[in-house]
Order: structure tokens, then sequence, then C-alpha cells
């Protein structure tokens, strides 16, 4: 993790304006804590002086703050209106940065979920689609913090901390030697107590991810656990990862509070030494009061930006490693299918064609569908035959331009003439397919509803879209008879109104209704193939 991160900054455009401003009201905000600094000095030193003073401790800020406000009548009118616009600036500062972080949190999901879709349905069923559920939700909320805390925090350390450092070597020089040479433990622990923090963070992304992997998969599986009367089963193993998780949040947490309390001790020791050397010199008439007092006012306004940028940004330590991750994601490769901006032929009558396709299962140890050759004409219900594993679904894949082949093509007879799918504009051609997958999603709506009627949903919905292509995956595995018999139906009367309707079942009542079947089978990647 980067106290300043590149990645995350590239993605600050939408938030760009806010974040100038809120660098300029971090300006305003070093300015009058400055002032009030002095103001307070000039009024209390004349309360705290054992004679009345005469040398001016701060005498070349006096046009800053005039000697006049001494006198209480006019210091306090001052003084409550720096406070004021302190109190102004920091709150719009806070605002801002807080709309920023929300600018940029949701950009940044919409570009991983953007992404996550390029790299194609294979990617997200590998396991990997929980993992990005995991980051793009309760991941990266956590990078509030780090816009909404850190970086204005970050922008006052490089703004208050040498503006108030100059202010007292004008002062005072040996006060600000001292804090010059106590300033670089700040950094130094703060390094020491991130390597920790980074582990742990990791550690803790790790059970969320998992907790909300297994979530999701119980969710999925729920209609059918509650079909076997086991859908109180999992709630022990649910238990044990709520509890790895809390466990894992509890540690972040403690390392936030662990870091808050080592740096707090460490400034807290700096200023102490700032105070008693300026006791020791106050009590020997080496320094007046007034100059003591507006160093010791000023010496904790140099260190605080700094403990306020390594408490924050240990805080916000879980949501830079969710940030890590969504990076991670937008590093993938993915899939191009087809040719961006390409042609963008109407299937509505056109027969497809796979010539000897084969597509590498993701260890690429073998080929799942192997040399497979389908011609689905428009009229006709072409099934996809053959053992679990063989390539069904890959190859309806493959048909409906979600992924890409390794060896043969894909075609559309448009006119008389073929057209490759590697020369079409994929959106244009998916935007042609109804294809309803073997668990269909259907968000909120879907979760009240058993897998049946979820497919039966999906397949109306499917039917009204009156697309030219329709592509169904095991559509009658989770009906019962009547309903099974139904679907059959409607599939063939959608092949008889002129659809391209192709089918991957076990089904032999689907299959007996088809207009051809075919058999897919999967085959081992040659040895030379591997070596290439």
């Amino acid at each position: 993790m980067k106290p300043l991160d590149p990645r995350l900054i590239a993605r600050i455009g939408p938030a760009r304006r806010y974040v100038i401003v809120t660098a300029v009201l971090g300006f305003l905000t070093a300015f009058t804590i400055l002032v009030q600094a002095l103001l307070v000095s000039r009024m209390l030193a004349p309360v705290l002086a054992p004679s009345p003073l005469v040398a001016d401790g701060i005498a070349h800020l006096a046009w800053l703050v005039p000697v006049s406000a001494r006198d209480l009548g006019a210091g306090v009118p001052w003084l409550i209106a720096v406070v004021v616009l302190r109190v102004g600036a920091v709150w719009i500062q806070e605002r801002l940065a807080h709309r920023a972080g929300t600018q940029v949190v949701s950009h940044l999901r919409e570009a991983v979920v953007e992404h996550a879709t390029r790299l194609g349905p294979r990617w997200i069923a590998s396991g990997k689609g929980a993992e990005v559920v995991t980051t793009v939700t309760r991941g990266l909320e956590g990078l509030l913090p780090y816009f909404v805390r850190y970086l204005p925090q970050l922008m006052l350390a490089s703004t208050v901390t040498p503006l108030m450092l100059v202010v007292v070597l004008g002062i005072d020089w040996l006060s600000a030697l001292i804090v010059a040479l106590t300033i670089p433990l700040v950094p130094i622990f703060m390094i020491l107590v991130g390597l920790l923090t980074r582990e742990r963070s990791a550690k803790h992304l790790e059970a969320m991810e998992r907790l909300g992997a297994r979530v999701l998969d119980l969710i999925a599986g729920v209609p059918t656990l509650r079909a076997l009367g086991r859908e109180r089963g999992p709630a022990a193993r649910v238990r044990e990862l709520g509890d790895a998780a809390r466990r894992a949040t509890m540690g972040s947490l403690r390392i936030a509070f662990l870091s808050g309390m080592v740096l707090e001790l460490l400034t807290t020791l700096s200023v102490a030494i700032v105070a008693v050397s300026l006791g020791f010199r106050l009590r020997a008439g080496d320094v007046s009061i007034e100059t003591a007092l507006a160093v010791l006012i000023l010496a904790p306004e140099i260190y605080l930006p700094l403990r306020n940028v390594g408490t924050h940004f240990h805080a916000s330590a879980d949501g830079m490693a969710a940030a890590d991750g969504a990076f991670d994601v937008l590093d993938e490769k993915p899939v191009v299918v087809g040719t961006p901006g390409g042609l963008a032929p109407s299937l509505r009558g056109a027969p497809l064609r796979l010539d000897s396709v084969s597509v590498a299962t993701p260890d690429g140890a073998r080929y799942a569908p192997a040399d497979l050759s389908v011609e689905a004409l428009p009229g006709c219900l072409t099934v996809l035959r053959g053992p679990n594993g063989e390539g069904k679904s890959t190859a309806m894949l493959a048909l409906a331009g979600l992924i890409v082949p390794e060896r043969g093509s894909i075609e559309a007879v448009v006119d008389g003439s073929a057209v490759q799918l590697a020369d079409c504009d994929a959106d244009a051609w998916m935007a042609q397919v109804a294809y309803v997958p073997q668990r269909p999603d259907l968000g909120v709506e879907g979760r009240t509803l058993s897998l049946g009627q979820r497919q039966l949903v999906a397949y109306d919905r499917a039917f009204a879209a009156e697309r030219p292509v329709l592509m169904f995956d095991e559509p009658t595995a989770h009906l019962d008879g009547a309903a099974r018999e139904a679907l059959v139906g409607r599939i063939v009367a959608a092949a008889r109104s002129g659809a391209t309707v192709v089918a991957a079942t076990h089904d032999t009542l689907l299959a007996d209704a088809a207009d051809a079947v075919v058999d897919v089978t999967a085959a081992r990647v040659a040895d030379e193939e591997v070596q290439a």
C-alpha cells in the first residue's frame, strides 16, 4: 500500500475539481491555524506575564497579528472570527472530500464490474465472481476514509507542517530545531505500523471474500436445499464464517487503534520536550512569555497533520487492500470477441454454423468441445447432447459470442454469404441472441422463487424478447412433468415461428422434439500443442 497510490489518483478524474478546492481550503485552514495560535498567545501573554510586557515576542509577525490584540476587547472578536472561518473551511473541506470520495468509489466500482463482464463468463464462473462482488461492495466502501480523512490530512501535512515550522523558526530557532529533529520519527513509526497493517488488511479482505463466496453459493442453492429440507444445514458454517470475518475486522480495528496510540504518544513526547525546554529557558529569562506561548501553541499543530495522516491511513487500510484487488481485476486481459466496430449482420433468418470448433478448458489440458461442427437453421430446434463436462454449455457460449474458441470458426450465412463472427461487432451479434443459462439470475426478484420458477420467468422474458436466435442451457432440468412438457412445447413453437433455437440438454423429451441432434465430445490436448 502506497501513501499516495497513483492508480487511485489517475481515477480521481470525476472529482478532480473537488480535490482542487479541498487543496485550496487546506491552505486556508493552515493560515487560520497560524492566526489563531498567534492571537491566543497575544491575548494570554499579558495575563500570564509577571510584569507588564515591554518587548514584542513575535515582532516579525506584528503585521499579521498586531500588538493591539493583547487587549481582550480587541482580540476576542478577531479570535471568534478566525475560529468560525476555520470551522467553516474544515466543514466544507470534509463535505467536498466525502463527495469526491463517493464519486471516485462509484466510478471505480463501475469500471471493475464493466471490466469483469469483459473477462467473460468462464472467468467469472472460476470463482472470481464472488471476489468481485465482495470487492465492489464491502471492500471499496472502505476507501471513503481514504478520501474523506486521509487525503485532506495529507494536504494539511504538506501545507500546515512546513508553514508552522518556518514560523516557529522565525520565533525561536532552538524550538524549531527540536521539532525538526523529532518530526522524522513520525513517518518511521508510521511505516513500522503499516507493515503490520498490510498483512492484517489482506487477511480481513480474504475473510470477507470467503464469507461472500460461501453466502452467494448458499443463496444460489437455497431452492434446492429447501426442496430437500436442508435449508438450515449450512447455518453452522455461515456462523463460523461470520465469526472469522468478525475476528478479522476486530484485528484491523486493533491495529488502527494501536497506530493512533503510538503516534499520539510519540507526538505528545515531542511536544513535551519543546515545552520543558521553553520552561527552563523562560525561568532563566532567555525567552519571553509571549514567544513561549506562541511556540507552545504552534508546536502541536506541526505534529497534528502528520499524526492524523498515519492514523487515517491505517484506518483506511482495508479499503486500500480492496483497491489493490480492484486494480488486479482491471489488470486482467479482457476477452475480445469479434472485431469492435466491425460488421453488424442481421441474424434473422440466417443459419448459424460452428465449423470444427474447439475450446480449451481453463487448465488447458482438454478441448471441450473438440472439433464440433453444427449447423443451426432458422425455424428448427437444434439440440446439443452429451455427458457433463464435454462442452455443451461452452459451445453455446461460443455461438452466442461470449468466448473465443481456440480452433475453428463461427459464422452466419447472410443472403447466401458466410459472415465470420471474428469480423463482426460482438455487441451487435449478442444483441440478437436471447441466452438462458442453467441457473438464471433474476436479481432481487428471484430470491423468493424456486429454481424452477426462476427458469420459467427467464424463459418468459426470452420468448417475449422476440430475438432471432434463442439459446437454452438445460431448460427442463428443474421442472416437473407438466411444466416440463409445456416448456418443451413453447420451445418447439418458437422454432416453428422462424427463430433459430439451440438447446443443450440431457432430456430425451426435448431431444425427441428436435429437428437435429448433435453429440458433443471432448478430447485431450495433444502433447505437441501443450509444449507449443
